[in-house]
C-alpha cells in the first residue's frame, strides 16, 4: 500500500490547502493523472499523481491544510489485495424489534451535472475556487465554447451587483510576500554572480521571417521560443546550469526542465516549467509555450510544472526592457535572461551596419560555478542562436 503525499511546489512551500479532490476510492489511476487541487501562494495547483494503481482510501478532506509529506491518501498497486476493514460489532441478543413497513414514497432523481449525462463538469482550479468561495453549485453552471467552466462562468452564475466583478483570481498581495520571501532567501543564500552579453539576432530574425511567411498566425514561431531552446541545448552542454542545490550539494538535473518566467494578469510572477525542452523540436516547444501561458494567466497550474524547473529563462523584452539580472529561484543555481531585440551599430566584415541585437544575461550560483564556466555557457547560448536551423 503506497501513500500520495502533499507535494512540495517550490523550496518556500511549508504547507498547502486541499481545495478539491478529483478522484474518489475505487478509481483507477495512472501516472500523470490529476487527481487534486491543492492551493498554495502560487494559487490553485492541479496535482498530478506519479504512482499507478487504485485509490484505496482518502485521509484528508478538503479545505483541510496540512504540512509539505503529510499523507493525502492511499495508494494500493492494481493487483494488489483491497485492505480488510474489521467487522463492526453485533448487537446484544434482545426481543426482535417489530418493523413497520415505510410508506411507498417515488424517490426524485437527483438533477444530473452540467455537460453529459454522468459525467463530471471540467472546470478550472481557479473556478472551483471559486465557486467555493461563492457557494456556487458548479454542476449547474454553463461552460464556455471550449467546454471548460472558468471564473468568469462561476461569476455569470451567481447575481450580484456589477461593481464586484472582476475580483482577483489569486491573492496578489501574498504572492508578492511569498516571491519577496524566496528572493531574500536566495539573495541571503546563494553567493550570485553576473554575466551578460550582446548577440547578433540577424540570422535568427532572417529565418524565422522565412519559415513564417506561409504560417498561419497560430502556427508561426515566435524569438522568445529561439531563446528558450539555446538555453536548454546549452544547459545540457554545461551541466553545472542546470540542477538544484539541496544540503549543501548541487545535484545535476538528467534533463533539462526549463522554468518559464510568466506574469500573471493583474499582478505577481509565475515560473512553471516547460519538461525536456533540449528534445523538443521548435514546434512542439512553441505549442506548449503558448499553452503553459494561457493556462498559468487562467490559473491552471499543474503540480510537476511548478515542482520541478532545473534553471529559469526570464524574458521582458516585450515591456521594453534591453537587459535584466534576475535573482536565481532556490533550489536552482542560474537564472537566464533575455531583453528586446533593438537596432545598433555592428561591425560586419570590418565595416559598420546597423544590426538587430539582444542582451542575454546570466546570474549563477558561484558555488557551482565560475565566472569562466558561465563565459562558455553565454557564448554557447549566442553560438546556438547564430544557427537558428539547427535548434
Amino acid at each position: 500500500m503506497g501513500e500520495f503525499l502533499m507535494p512540495s511546489l517550490g523550496a518556500d512551500m511549508e504547507a498547502g490547502t486541499l481545495v478539491e479532490w478529483l478522484v474518489k476510492p475505487g478509481d483507477v489511476v495512472k501516472r500523470g493523472d490529476i487527481v487534486a487541487v491543492v492551493e498554495t501562494q502560487k494559487g490553485a495547483i492541479e496535482i498530478e499523481i506519479f504512482d499507478a494503481g487504485v485509490v484505496e482510501q482518502l485521509l484528508v478532506q478538503p479545505n483541510a491544510t496540512v504540512p509539505v509529506g503529510t499523507p493525502l491518501a492511499l495508494l494500493r498497486g492494481e493487483g494488489e489485495a483491497a485492505s480488510v476493514q474489521p467487522p463492526a460489532p453485533e448487537p446484544p441478543a434482545g426481543p426482535e424489534p417489530t418493523i413497520t413497513p415505510a410508506p411507498s414514497v417515488t424517490p426524485t432523481p437527483p438533477s444530473p451535472p452540467a455537460g453529459s449525462p454522468g459525467e463530471r463538469p471540467k472546470a478550472s482550479p481557479a473556478a472551483r475556487r471559486r465557486a467555493g468561495e461563492l457557494g456556487v453549485d458548479i454542476t449547474v453552471v454553463d461552460p464556455g465554447p471550449d467546454g471548460i467552466i472558468e471564473v468568469a462562468d462561476i461569476e455569470a452564475a451567481l447575481p450580484r451587483p456589477p461593481s464586484q466583478a472582476g475580483k482577483p483570481r489569486f491573492d496578489f498581495a501574498e504572492m508578492r510576500a511569498a516571491i519577496a520571501a524566496a528572493m531574500s532567501r536566495s539573495k541571503r543564500e546563494i553567493p550570485h554572480y553576473y554575466l551578460s552579453d550582446t548577440i547578433d539576432m540577424a540570422a535568427a530574425e532572417g529565418w524565422l521571417a522565412g519559415i513564417n511567411a506561409d504560417r498561419p498566425p497560430d502556427r508561426r514561431l515566435l524569438t522568445g521560443v529561439l531563446f528558450v531552446k539555446a538555453v536548454g541545448k546549452a544547459a545540457r552542454a554545461y551541466p553545472e546550469f542546470n540542477g538544484l542545490f539541496v544540503d549543501g550539494v548541487f545535484r545535476p538535473a538528467p534533463a533539462v526542465h526549463v522554468g518559464l518566467a510568466i506574469a500573471l494578469r493583474g499582478g505577481g510572477l509565475a515560473a512553471p516549467a516547460i519538461h525536456d525542452v533540449a528534445d523538443l523540436d521548435l514546434d512542439t516547444l512553441m505549442a506548449r509555450t503558448r499553452d503553459l501561458v494561457a493556462r498559468v494567466r487562467e490559473g491552471r497550474f499543474r503540480s510537476s510544472e511548478i515542482a520541478d524547473p532545473t534553471i529559469t529563462v526570464s524574458s521582458m523584452g516585450d515591456r521594453g526592457v534591453e537587459a535584466l539580472f534576475g535573482v536565481i529561484y532556490p533550489p536552482q543555481v542560474a537564472i537566464v535572461g533575455f531583453g528586446k531585440v533593438v537596432r545598433r551599430p555592428w561591425i560586419v566584415e570590418g565595416a559598420v551596419t546597423p544590426r538587430p541585437v539582444a542582451t542575454v544575461t546570466l546570474a549563477a550560483d558561484h558555488r557551482v560555478s565560475d565566472g569562466h564556466r558561465g563565459g562558455l555557457f553565454l557564448a554557447e547560448i549566442g553560438r546556438l542562436l547564430q544557427t537558428p536551423e539547427a535548434l
